[in-house]
């Protein structure tokens, strides 16, 4: 095990500092793991990680991990059809929300499905929110915390987008009858959909081009009127949404051009007048680099300025080892009951440079204070470890999950 990443690092070595892996699951052999993972406190007090698969034949999967050194598999679902993806969940309570999306569109069946997870062993659906259509994949990623609504990347049976790789854009849904979920809200980057008067944005290099669509739709409860939106390769939006029906632009930042696109999450820090920003890395072997964690001064609101970028892993290191590498998915301070919160202390996955852990006390220096990296899975096509997701929970547990075949890392940080 190694503590100072080097280019002679090979694929095959574990990269640690400050994190100690308590266990790892490889989740009987289905180990792909999508950008979905949240935890249920049981009525009986387990606590249950929930997991979207990142493509079929798996659905989503349940892992106790009440003794997070003993992680028991209690489920594993399949998908009716594989074409289909879940790839994104959310839990509240006894509620889980899981994504519909379609390796192509015009697919039925895609849109979310509604569980009541009272039983984790036994999931019970109580509804289906169609968002199928002529032009629609369904829905990418779902953002459900307080019972009464889901925010989602979503496509839509009425949304015809001018260019195809704008396909997905913002909905909301009301779920407050989750017999009877409905649409109460819907936004789209103007100029992307048929009809719209204003014209079309203007496009990013071939080579960069992911599409101006919806990805991460954060709200949170301190700001329940707020949404903070990831926008891929049109940047970050936040939105006024105190009116569904009218949901208005607050305030809008880019880094793209001159960079290479794809934002994938706005992370406010609400006491602190900040906003971090991820991007995603799309291409395999650095092609799309620098794929960065980035700080925005947001104190005025409608005013959001860059004021610096979380250090980023060795290129040198990573960027030949296998697969992508770049900046995805954080811990986004998820306000249910057994999620860690804090505004100083950021986790997120990096693809094949493994997790990291950064203190911002300091948002001009941030500092990189953990990570861990693990050896290549077995039968991994990439030839490295592409970590995905990351949750951490209320007693500094940190529950990352690798793309292709790795399953499940717990990992404690000794910070």
């Amino acid at each position: 095990m190694l503590n100072n990443p080097t280019p002679t690092s090979r694929p095959d070595q574990t990269l640690s500092l400050n994190m100690t892996l308590l266990a790892h699951h490889e989740l009987a052999g289905f180990g792909g793991m999508g950008e979905g993972i949240a935890m249920q406190k049981t009525d009986d007090g387990r606590r249950v990680l929930w997991m979207a698969h990142e493509s079929a034949p798996k659905d989503f999967t349940a892992v106790d991990v009440t003794d997070p050194k003993n992680p028991k598999l209690l489920i594993q679902t399949d998908l009716p059809d594989m074409q289909l993806r879940a790839n994104s969940l959310d839990v509240v309570g006894n509620k889980l929300v899981v994504a519909r999306q379609g390796k192509k569109v015009g697919m039925k069946g895609v849109g979310f499905d509604l569980f009541d997870i009272t039983i984790p062993e036994q999931p019970k659906l109580l509804s289906h929110f169609d968002c199928s259509g002529p032009h629609s994949r369904g829905v990418h990623a779902v953002w459900f915390v307080d019972e009464n609504f889901v925010h989602m990347s979503s496509g839509a049976a009425d949304f015809e987008p001018k260019n195809p790789l704008d396909d997905q854009f913002y909905r909301i849904v009301d779920v407050s009858n989750p017999l009877k979920p409905f649409e109460a809200g819907r936004w789209w980057y103007p100029g992307t959909r048929v009809g719209d008067p204003e014209p079309e944005p203007t496009r990013l290099p071939k080579q960069f081009e992911t599409g101006f669509r919806a990805h991460n739709t954060n709200v949170f409860p301190q700001r329940p009127d707020r949404a903070y939106i990831g926008y891929i390769d049109g940047g970050a939006f936040v939105l006024d949404i105190s009116d569904k029906s009218n949901i208005k632009v607050v305030s809008k930042w880019n880094h793209s051009p001159p960079f290479n696109g794809f934002i994938h999450t706005v992370l406010p820090l609400f006491d602190r007048g900040l906003w971090i920003v991820s991007d995603e890395c799309v291409r395999d072997n650095g092609a799309d680099w620098p794929k960065l964690v980035w700080v925005l001064d947001a104190r005025q609101e409608g005013n959001p300025v860059p004021i610096g970028t979380f250090p980023a892993p060795s290129y040198e290191a990573f960027a030949k080892r296998g697969g992508r590498f770049g900046a995805h998915n954080l811990h986004e301070n998820l306000p249910g009951p057994c999620s860690f919160v804090s505004d100083h202390i950021i986790i997120g996955t990096f693809f094949n440079a493994g997790v990291r852990v950064y203190d911002t006390s300091n948002p001009y220096k941030v500092e990189e204070i953990a990570y861990y990296v693990p050896g290549a899975p077995k039968l991994c096509p990439s030839g490295a470890i592409q970590l995905n997701d990351v949750f951490v929970d209320d007693r500094r547990i940190v529950y990352t999950i690798d793309r292709f075949g790795g399953g499940l890392y717990i990992l404690e940080m000794n910070i």
